[in-house]
């Protein structure tokens, strides 16, 4: 017997980052298995089509008052997820980060009586436990969050050894990993080339990410300055922030010919269509939403072992690994997909086929979907029988 759709709110970040990017693509691909969603943010997510079908955002209004230091988020946020539920009486309510979004969840789902109460999941990407986990003035509240959600996903199996380790919590853990559905590229391989200024004889380097501190632009500028020869190759580097720190580094590494920026990006897949291979050179990821981009594309990376990347990436096989830090052996590993074209196809497409296998839409979503099914069960049984143990 085929389950009925769901009705789903969706709460994240709805800037640059794998956060939102995950859960606005999950929005879409549930919309188009029929699902009704429902993203409740202070700003539509930037990657969310403008007139997607089964697909409607809530914006969150945040007042600024004279009492309050710095404007709240967190309970206006619970608000608007109260009204949206009460409305569109929602099954779900799926928040993307610990902080604040599961927090406002279970103070919306607790102010509604029983018969309206959705089921709440919890999706950890990384900083919010790895991070705010550590942070005296977050920990006890991300703890009680999860303590009171209705399931906790993460998207590797490094973030849910590790939120175990930080944060002690009853709930069993179901990792479900990140997913990309790709879109038709926009321009041709030769056109973006042309636009970056590259020529017929370099590779072009493609380095995808928010900039922030953990993504470490300066080792990733810093390998760049080393790969020889260096009029082998371009770096191109698609930023979701604001590049002008780094420009001082550029300069005084001699970069300023073999690095192109491109800001505020929203179809990478022109980028990562025309790309040779990735560079990641960050010091904690959880998954990398960036590297599997790339993968789709038969785009291998280069990237730090670190976190969960070495679930995505099979060192030799899909991909090539390097400690942290090591900026020297970052750059011979690019220096070898440079040097040999065929290698780059032969890990591009091992890389190609793994994110098919493992990483799909096909794959992911449907897991999702069973994890909804089953909280809404659990939740209409606490509903029908009050008298039962509260999930």
């Amino acid at each position: 017997m085929t389950e009925s759709p769901l009705r789903i709110g969706i709460s994240c970040y709805p800037s640059v980052g794998g956060s939102g990017i995950l859960a606005t693509a999950l929005g879409v691909d549930l919309a188009r298995r029929g699902h009704e969603v429902h993203f409740i943010s202070y700003e539509r997510p930037f990657r969310l089509p403008p007139d997607e079908p089964r697909v409607t955002f809530h914006p969150v209004h945040i007042q600024g008052y004279g009492l309050f230091k710095h404007p709240d988020y967190t309970l206006p946020l619970a608000v608007k997820m109260t009204e949206v539920v009460r409305e569109r009486h929602l099954d779900i309510l799926h928040a993307h980060y610990a902080v604040p979004h599961a927090t406002a969840a279970v103070l919306a789902r607790d102010w509604l009586p029983e018969e309206l109460r959705p089921g709440v999941v919890a999706t950890l990407h990384g900083t919010d436990t790895t991070l705010l986990g550590r942070d005296p003035g977050y920990a006890p509240a991300i703890r009680h969050a999860l303590g009171k959600v209705d399931a906790i996903t993460t998207v590797s199996e490094f973030l849910r050894c590790d939120t175990a380790r930080l944060v002690d919590i009853d709930h069993p853990i179901q990792v479900i990993p990140n997913f990309f559905s790709p879109r038709r590229p926009h321009r041709s391989r030769r056109a973006v080339r042309a636009e970056l200024g590259l020529g017929d004889r370099e590779a072009m380097i493609l380095h995808m990410s928010n900039l922030r501190p953990v993504k470490r632009i300066d080792l990733l500028l810093e390998a760049t300055a080393r790969i020889r020869p260096r009029e082998s190759f371009r770096l191109v580097v698609v930023a979701g922030g604001d590049f002008a720190p780094f420009r001082e580094q550029v300069r005084r590494l001699g970069l300023e010919d073999r690095v192109v920026v491109r800001e505020n990006v929203s179809l990478i897949e022109d980028y990562v269509a025309a790309a040779d291979l990735g560079l990641i050179t960050s010091e904690t990821e959880s998954f990398c939403l960036s590297i599997l981009e790339a993968m789709t594309f038969g785009c291998p990376t280069v990237a730090t072992a670190v976190g969960g990347i070495p679930e995505v990436i099979e060192h030799g096989k899909s991909g090539l690994l390097v400690p942290f830090g090591d900026a020297e052996g970052l750059a011979r590993e690019v220096e070898s997909l440079i040097s040999s074209p065929r290698l780059r196809t032969t890990l591009g497409r091992a890389a190609q086929q793994r994110a098919r296998d493992l990483y799909s839409a096909d794959r992911v979503v449907p897991a999702y979907v069973d994890l909804y099914h089953r909280v809404r069960a659990q939740r209409q049984a606490v509903a029908a029988h009050p008298t039962l143990p509260q999930i």
